[in-house]
């Protein structure tokens, strides 16, 4: 989700790759190492600006380990061993990160990390090494296929950022029957870039109207100049396809200045968090689309095993996290080996997961999971299942 790999990522990746390719040294044949532990990296934003997505992405992975090393590990009962990481939501901390997993801790394969922005800038990491990656929400379509080239090392748990901005439009025009929309985009962010043109493309396809696009910047705190504007235009929804951060105070806003017209937008809501910055009193006529709905009853067991772990309530991003280690576990097994290259095979087969965020299916062509998404509501205090849309 996020910026562009700049020449600055390059110039520190390039210090960085001192070592050469593969990730031999203390490793058996099978790639696990000598102890019977296999270590796996899990590079994730425990602090910084995403680190709410990094820290529900990392729990729900430890917890999708820990169940699968009591249940007796992979290849012939060895342990896995997730190796933590804190990439601080920068890219530059992530490219560090990932060659300190890959180059001293040995990993053999990683997990994470949640945003565009820090899993663009270590993809030149994990090709050079030829270490496969899943990451549990990274959005981006480029992240796996840049300039129609396949990224060979990258996978993702989660849908594209086209399909949400797709969702978004098919229930603004289908469900609320809206004709005419603005959008509100992050100028610096690939994340919300990415969902708005998709919105616009198919909502005007579907014979809507945008009359009002406005720009703003991570960080920004007043957003009343630009929402005066959109009111302007009498709009019938607003999407926003941004981050809680600057989402909850666009809302927190926008109902202040008397908009009370639907407002939707992606993921990058996680649902609590923009709920907590603008006040559950202005979370009225709001919605986003997510991987998966909490109150669906086929997750009430994760809840309940997440809950008893953390003391907390689980998210999509929990969710997600868990199952982008089943993925790679399912892959090792099905390898039977930590060998990189089988793995990576082994992912690019993968058939019919059954995860907690839906059945998994990777298309081998571009290394994106085929799944449905869902679309929340803010009813009755909390966020509740509203529409499930397919990908067609």
């Amino acid at each position: 989700m996020k910026k562009i790999f700049t020449l600055a990522t390059v110039a520190v990746l390039s210090l960085s790759l001192i070592a050469g390719c593969g990730t031999s040294g203390g490793t058996s044949s099978n790639g696990a190492s000598s102890s019977g532990e296999i270590k796996v990296g899990g590079l994730f934003e425990k602090t910084g600006g995403a680190a709410q997505y990094g820290t529900a992405g990392l729990n729900g992975a430890l917890l999708a380990i820990e169940q699968q090393n009591a249940n007796g590990g992979v290849l012939g009962g060895k342990q896995i061993k997730l190796i933590e990481a804190d990439n601080k939501s920068e890219p530059g901390e992530s490219t560090a990160q990932a060659s300190r997993l890959i180059t001293s801790e040995k990993v053999v394969a990683m997990l994470g990390p949640m945003t565009t922005k820090t899993l663009k800038a270590i993809i030149p990491v994990v090709t050079q090494y030829k270490v496969p990656l899943v990451t549990p929400s990274g959005t981006d379509a480029a992240l796996t296929v840049t300039d129609g080239k396949l990224n060979q090392w990258i996978f993702r748990a989660c849908f594209i950022d086209d399909f949400q901005g797709n969702v978004g439009a098919t229930f603004a025009a289908d469900t609320l029957r809206a004709k005419k929309a603005a959008i509100v985009i992050d100028t610096n962010g690939d994340y919300a870039k990415g969902l708005a043109k998709a919105f616009e493309d198919t909502f005007v396809k579907a014979g809507g109207q945008i009359v009002a696009k406005e720009n703003y910047v991570a960080g920004d705190k007043a957003f009343q100049p630009i929402l005066g504007r959109i009111k302007a235009q009498n709009p019938d929804v607003i999407y926003v396809p941004g981050y809680y951060n600057e989402v909850g105070l666009i809302v927190k806003q926008a109902r202040e200045l008397s908009i009370t017209v639907p407002m939707l937008g992606g993921d990058g809501w996680n649902g609590d968090e923009t709920t907590k910055i603008a006040g559950a009193n202005y979370m009225t006529n709001v919605y986003y689309s997510d991987h998966v709905a909490m109150d669906d009853p086929s997750l009430v067991e994760f809840a309940k095993q997440y809950q008893a772990k953390y003391n907390e309530t689980p998210t999509g991003f929990s969710a997600l996290g868990y199952d982008a280690a089943k993925m790679m576990i399912k892959a090792i097994e099905t390898a039977g080996s930590t060998d990189p290259e089988k793995v990576r095979t082994a992912l690019e087969g993968l058939k019919g997961l059954k995860g907690v965020t839906g059945d998994i299916t990777v298309d081998a062509a571009t290394h994106n999971p085929s799944k449905s998404a869902v679309v929340l509501h803010y009813q009755d205090g909390k966020w509740a299942f509203a529409s499930r849309v397919n990908p067609k």
